[in-house]
């Protein structure tokens, strides 16, 4: 019978302000319970996750388990891409951070650990794609998210309120939305340009961002395609009603929301936008985002 090789689990100690290592003794024992064998490397800090992913001998583990928040997960996804693609290990998701917006396309809120790992027992893989961010002086990749404009002033606004846990995200948009101010922003989307003074533009390759508003409803991981939504100018009255509708992805209803689909699009700005990839704050504008099509294999609950 052959042996199944151990789990290498990037573990981020920090996630969830600290409630990921107290969570640590009872996910360890779950580990232990189900019989799955594992290597844990504690990290501080996301930072330091590339290193640990590197200067692993991968061959020796099964997969690589992403412990922590997206943060987190953006770490494992980056380090893991710049694998070659023969030697790139499945990815696995255990979400005990603030905010663990992809593990919601694996059916898991944000306390569901335990379900988490009966997936990652499970062993199921699934190709799934993976974003591509290409500025001026970095590249970097993106399994759920990146944008510009208000969204990155909500999520600046998060980290400061980060303490508050899960409503921080909710408290944050509401703050922001009181202050909003379009920018002029120039698209390419598939060669189909679009010019206007916007809000913000989200390109999303999953459903969710901040935990749980349906930012991009429609989106699928594993089309190949990115789904692009841009807010067009609105008055504060108006994203008030249209605020609490993210929830559900009904927002892309309002006429102020566009939405689009694309492999490859550019964003072009008069002064240089900062850009948010998966709640992060890498780079700026201009950028060209591709799709790697079913670049990573991920443990998932559906087939």
């Amino acid at each position: 019978m052959k042996t199944m090789k151990p789990l290498l689990i990037i573990f981020n100690a920090h996630a969830g302000s600290g409630h990921a290592d107290r969570l640590l003794p009872d996910i360890e024992a779950y580990l232990t319970k189900a019989g799955m064998a594992y290597t844990l490397k504690k990290t501080g800090r996301p930072k330091d996750v590339h290193a640990l992913v590197t200067q692993s001998e991968l061959n020796h583990y099964s997969a690589v388990i992403a412990a922590g928040g997206d943060g987190t997960l953006f770490e494992v996804v980056n380090a893991l891409m710049r694998v070659r693609p023969e030697k790139r290990l499945p990815l696995g998701v255990l979400p005990v951070g603030t905010g663990n917006a992809f593990s919601r396309e694996l059916g898991l809120k944000p306390a569901d650990w335990k379900k988490a790992i009966d997936i990652i027992h499970r062993n199921k893989l699934r190709p799934v794609d993976v974003g591509k961010v290409q500025t001026s002086d970095q590249q970097y990749y993106f399994i759920n998210i990146v944008g510009i404009g208000l969204v990155v002033n909500i999520g600046q606004t998060t980290q400061k309120i980060k303490k508050l846990g899960p409503m921080s995200y909710s408290l944050a948009a509401l703050w922001e939305t009181m202050r909003i101010k379009p920018n002029p922003i120039k698209i390419s989307i598939d060669g189909e340009l679009i010019e206007d003074n916007l809000v913000f533009v989200e390109i999303a390759n999953s459903r969710y961002t901040g935990t749980s508003f349906k930012i991009a409803p429609d989106a699928q991981i594993d089309d190949g395609l990115l789904d692009m939504i841009i807010l067009k100018p609105i008055a504060r009255w108006r994203i008030l009603n249209l605020f609490p509708t993210i929830y559900s992805g009904r927002h892309i209803e309002h006429p102020e929301i566009e939405t689009r689909r694309g492999k490859t699009i550019t964003l072009t700005t008069t002064e240089p936008m900062p850009l948010m990839p998966d709640g992060e704050f890498i780079g700026h504008t201009p950028a060209t985002i591709t799709c790697e099509p079913a670049a990573l294999q991920l443990l998932s609950a559906q087939l």
